[in-house]
């Protein structure tokens, strides 16, 4: 996990679930999507190949870096790539958070 792909327009997925990485990565794949998966904020931020990556679905709530401050470091960095946010526990606060930081999506 972590390491991307030779291939371009990856489609990152962020969580630290491993069920959840799985099932997305099971259901994108199927969608014919190249997916690489990271299980924290902090590994993906470490990537070296993070300019192939067209899409981030991202949990908001990770251990460490949470996926709203990730959002946050991307954008300072200059970042466009397109955020799906994902969580389990929603609320106004939240959904607002995701916004301000310019989600592309929420669930």
């Amino acid at each position: 996990m972590g390491k991307l792909s030779t291939n371009r327009h990856i489609v990152a997925i962020i969580d630290d679930e491993p069920s959840i990485l799985r099932g997305l990565k099971r259901f994108l794949d199927a969608s014919e999507f190249t997916t690489e998966v990271f299980s924290s904020a902090e590994a993906f931020l470490e990537c070296d190949h993070a300019s192939d990556v067209v899409c981030i679905v991202l949990d908001i709530h990770l251990g460490g870096i949470s996926g709203i401050e990730m959002r946050r470091r991307l954008r300072a960095m200059g970042s466009t790539i397109p955020v799906i946010f994902m969580t389990a526990l929603d609320s106004a606060t939240v959904r607002k958070e995701a916004a301000d930081v310019g989600c592309a999506a929420y669930l």
